[in-house]
């Protein structure tokens, strides 16, 4: 069984287009059929994300973190009890490719990392995207880490004890941890994702904060 983790803090507007976009992965033939089970981690939500996620009829696990690392950590923890041998990782504001999870399970290494797409890339200004842009050249060999794009085994995640309970940078540690550990990194530039571009963070030092940063330094 594969299994989706989604952490997901107030986000009615855009955790629909998400499952949605899950779902049509999850139904990729090329899967052969493999169960694939989605949990979507409401994490403090004062907002219609349940309701949205159970129409969706996907399974739901309510805490009170305000905490992604420990969101990440309790929903893996579920979808391994229920038997998964792989765990793909996303955010509720973030819409996948329908061979996402194809690419992962394809690739022979214990974890991979893809890239991200702003949504509404076109309504940023001249300079926000080339700011953006820069700032994304300026990782070593364009080996970024998003917590919205990764996979890793199973076996994997248990030998390092998992996502460290980290309000943010979590996924930076976790992949960081597996190297450490000797585990191998696949890096997927073809597999991306589509995220938002909204500056309001629900995530301190994530992608709205970056782009919000990045749009306070033009004059």
């Amino acid at each position: 069984m594969i299994g989706i983790v989604v952490p997901a803090h107030n986000e009615e507007e855009m955790l629909g287009a998400c499952i949605a976009s899950l779902q049509v992965a999850a139904a990729h033939p090329a899967l052969q059929s493999e169960p694939v089970r989605i949990a979507i981690v409401l994490d403090a939500c004062r907002d219609g994300s349940a309701a949205i996620a159970r129409q969706a009829g996907v399974h739901t696990i309510e805490v009170d973190y305000t905490n992604v690392g420990l969101a990440r950590h309790n929903g893996a923890g579920w979808l391994i009890a229920q038997g998964a041998r792989w765990l793909a990782f996303t955010d509720a504001d973030t819409i996948v490719e329908p061979d996402w999870l194809v690419r992962q399970l394809a690739s022979r290494a214990d974890a991979v990392c893809g890239g991200v797409h702003l949504l509404d890339w076109a309504t940023l200004s001249t300079e926000l995207r080339r700011r953006y842009l820069s700032h994304r050249r300026s990782v070593t060999a364009g080996r970024h880490i998003h917590g919205a794009n990764l996979g890793v085994s199973v076996a994997a995640y248990l030998a390092v004890g998992g996502f460290a309970p980290l309000v943010a940078h979590e996924d930076v540690r976790f992949i960081g941890t597996l190297k450490q550990h000797g585990f191998t990194i696949d890096w997927l530039h073809g597999m991306r994702v589509k995220t938002s571009s909204r500056r309001k963070a629900r995530a301190p030092e994530g992608m709205g904060a970056l782009l919000n940063s990045l749009e306070q330094g033009i004059s």
